[in-house]
């Protein structure tokens, strides 16, 4: 007996493109507006009053929730009407009344990998790069250009400048004003932003290992506490620590920055 075929399951009151690429097992909420040139994965639910648009594509069992906007023009005055895109990945679930812009020409793309979660009413603008597990706390936004790591949190209500870097791993906090880097595996906070250790916590729950963190906290500790130059620093993270990916991904990070980082907070405010 053949298998029965599944497929897409579209409220009556949805509005969907025939142009629209929908998967086996997609499920459209009502009042919902899926417009030319979107895909859609397998098994993802879009519930009531979202727009899809911009040639959005969107992998798998992802859940969006109502009042989300994908794909629309962005927020950028460099913007001249390019057919651009949005890539989201797999299982990422997209909380009420968020908003993700599509890039600005046709050589950017704005990306938010797999498994991430984005609160309610957060903000991903133009040419985002958003890695896999991240996490969007509530009304979190972030401005055109920004790269997000890795398994990195940004807290809610927090604003991000526009090209500013948020390393693999990192933790930021509530209300907070990013208009400099943070780097991975460490925590920051604060308007402004500052640096105030290891993201520790983290890093165990990642599964890495104590050695591993010991040599983070010494590179962290040259970096941050010693007062040399930024180029002095990685000298000597390069010449007295033992070698490690993780060591290696940090100096990378710290050696390409543009906009500067976030300073180590004083002491006089704790460590």
């Amino acid at each position: 007996m053949e298998k029965e075929m599944v497929t897409a399951e579209i409220h009556p009151t949805a509005i969907v493109s025939p142009s629209a690429k929908l998967a086996p097992g997609v499920k459209i909420g009502p009042y919902t507006v899926i417009e030319d040139g979107v895909e859609i994965g397998e098994g993802t639910v879009v519930k009531a009053h979202c727009v899809i648009t911009g040639r959005a594509k969107i992998g798998r069992d992802c859940k969006i929730l109502p009042g989300v906007y994908i794909g629309e023009e962005p927020q950028d005055l460099k913007y001249k009407g390019e057919d651009t895109t949005v890539e989201i990945g797999d299982r990422t679930v997209i909380h009420e009344c968020s908003i993700i812009h599509r890039g600005t020409d046709e050589s950017w793309v704005t990306r938010i990998g797999s498994d991430c979660l984005l609160m309610g009413a957060t903000h991903v603008a133009h040419d985002c790069q958003i890695g896999n597990r991240v996490i969007l706390a509530h009304g979190s936004m972030l401005s055109g250009h920004v790269i997000v790591g890795d398994n990195a949190i940004i807290g809610g209500k927090t604003g991000v400048h526009q090209f500013v870097r948020i390393g693999r791993n990192a933790m930021v906090g509530g209300m907070s004003r990013l208009a400099q880097d943070v780097l991975p595996f460490t925590l920051a906070e604060g308007y402004p932003c500052t640096t105030f250790g290891l993201n520790s916590v983290g890093l165990k729950r990642a599964g890495m290992s104590a050695e591993t963190r010991q040599v983070l906290k010494g590179a962290y500790r040259l970096l941050f506490r010693s007062k040399l130059l930024v180029a002095d620093a990685i000298k000597q993270m390069k010449d007295t620590l033992a070698p490690c990916p993780e060591l290696e991904e940090f100096i990378q990070f710290a050696e390409t920055m543009e906009r500067g980082f976030c300073h180590a907070r004083s002491e006089s405010k704790g460590k």
